[in-house]
């Protein structure tokens, strides 16, 4: 006999159905409260970098406009450069246009351009016989320079490198071509010797001209045999000032550099600095000549690319060039 099982009756709203439904709408509500609550941070975080990036952008925008500024400028100067060019080869084509058809043309001249060419040769023959004549009685010429150094000048500064290559290795040389130097000029207004740094071999004529006497002459060579103030092996610092101390504009003064080595940095600074201070003449002739006798010490031990030796060499002889004088590079210490 089966027992009869009862039914239950299940109330779906009861209090803990109940409880679960209003822990879920509660946990929603609080969510919605904390997400709320947070997002004006969030929208202000975005404001301030929006604001950043317009900032940044603005500047950005600011130089690139600057940039196109500059390039426009730039373009204008090249296109005005373009058209000067383009003018000068268009005159340039009508000149060769010119001289091609003065060429065409003088070839139907043949026969003229012969008449005047036997004329011109006749006159040359005359006149030949004339200056003939006239050389007979003309004075002997007197020649200004010696071994194509000119001797022009009324006032000699020697510049001597004292380093101890020098001495240790070319003084005698150095005092024969010194005697030498003061052989060519037999009388002078003054004279001046200092070393390569600018120091006065007699300190009781410093910016002042020692006068031209045998006694003098003698007294220079004898001290120069045992003078030996320091040295930096560069020309430079004597050079300036030799032409700061004596420059004058109602001179003629030659400066003599010997040296065998050039220990400085750039050429093109020494060669800037002596063009500032060495004013030409209005003639165009620098007030200053410099000239240079180059020993060759270092040479004579190496041949390296850029050696001090060579750098002297080319320092002087651009000098020299520039400022009226003549570079002469001797071939040993032994001569």
């Amino acid at each position: 006999m089966r027992s009869k099982r009862r039914k239950r009756n299940i109330n779906i709203f009861s209090l803990s159905f109940l409880d679960c439904i209003c822990c879920g709408f509660g946990a929603i509500i609080l969510l919605f409260v904390l997400s709320r609550f947070s997002e004006p941070n969030i929208i202000e975080e975005k404001s301030e970098d929006l604001k950043a990036q317009i900032v940044r952008m603005e500047k950005e925008l600011a130089q690139l406009r600057g940039d196109t500024q500059v390039l426009n400028r730039q373009l204008t100067h090249k296109r005005e450069q373009l058209s000067e060019q383009t003018r000068k080869l268009a005159r340039l084509q009508g000149d060769l246009s010119a001289i091609e058809g003065s060429f065409a043309g003088s070839s139907s001249d043949s026969e003229a351009q012969n008449t005047i060419r036997d004329r011109l040769s006749r006159a040359r023959q005359e006149l030949t016989a004339e200056m003939k004549r006239l050389l007979k009685q003309r004075p002997p010429r007197i020649d200004s320079t010696v071994g194509g150094i000119p001797v022009d000048s009324e006032y000699i500064i020697f510049i001597i490198d004292t380093s101890g290559s020098m001495q240790r290795n070319a003084w005698p040389l150095v005092l024969r071509k010194l005697r030498e130097t003061l052989d060519v000029y037999p009388e002078v207004k003054g004279i001046q010797v200092m070393n390569d740094m600018g120091t006065y071999m007699f300190s009781q004529y410093s910016g002042r001209w020692i006068p031209d006497t045998p006694g003098r002459r003698r007294a220079i060579i004898s001290n120069l045999a045992t003078w030996h103030p320091f040295s930096n092996s560069s020309p430079v610092e004597g050079i300036e000032r030799a032409i700061r101390d004596f420059y004058a504009t109602d001179k003629k003064i030659s400066l003599y550099v010997f040296g065998d080595e050039f220990s400085g940095g750039a050429i093109q600074p020494v060669i800037d600095a002596v063009d500032r201070i060495n004013k030409p003449t209005r003639s165009g002739q620098p007030r200053v000549r410099i000239h240079a006798v180059g020993f060759p010490v270092v040479m004579e031990k190496t041949r390296a690319p850029g050696n001090t030796g060579e750098r002297f060499a080319t320092l002087m002889r651009i000098l020299c060039q520039r400022n009226g004088g003549t570079f002469v590079g001797l071939n040993s210490t032994r001569k």
